[in-house]
């Protein structure tokens, strides 16, 4: 996946939908769910919440197009995110003695419409409170596209862009 130039990194709908009270309300508690498992770091859970070919994504810049011909901050598949998830959690990762411990907080949430292949586009701000030492803010502007077919929803693609993706981060350890 992380090479597959067929990957669908767009974010706008290619079929609106309609207001749907209960749709909206479903994407946000999906988004809610996500963001408390990250903040108890309950990584199994999270990690369960993704498609198998599902990409988590942090463009290095606003307006990105391509993760493939452009550096990203985070560009990862399953088996990077379990990897970092793993890392995050073993308490012998002296990065994260003491762990690091975050809060975010998910608003503006929008139900686009769905994709080409029939996924539903949402998208929402973020804001993630991190402290390990020191305290730092994340913000952003976050769009999931999210398979909603079957009985759980799953996470085929998490774009995160960060209002200072061009800054010089310490090191940023955190699922964003």
């Amino acid at each position: 996946m992380l090479n597959d130039p067929t990957y669908d990194l767009s974010t706008a709908a290619a079929r609106a939908v309609p207001f749907d009270a209960a749709l909206r309300a479903e994407a946000e508690q999906f988004l809610y769910r996500e963001a408390r498992l990250l903040d108890t770091r309950a990584f199994d859970a999270w990690l369960d919440l993704w498609t198998p070919d599902g990409m988590y994504w942090l463009p290095h810049e606003a307006g990105q197009t391509s993760a493939r011909d452009h550096i990203s901050l985070f560009w990862e598949d399953a088996t990077l995110r379990e990897v970092r998830a793993r890392r995050l959690s073993n308490a012998r990762n002296w990065s994260q003695q003491p762990p690091t411990r975050t809060a975010r907080l998910v608003g503006n949430v929008i139900v686009d419409g769905y994709d080409e292949a029939g996924r539903l586009i949402v998208h929402s701000t973020l804001f993630v409170n991190e402290w390990r030492l020191d305290q730092r803010t994340l913000a952003g502007l976050v769009t999931h596209k999210l398979d909603t077919r079957g009985d759980d929803w799953k996470i085929y693609l998490k774009r995160v862009d960060l209002v200072n993706s061009t800054d010089a981060f310490a090191n940023l350890e955190v699922f964003v």
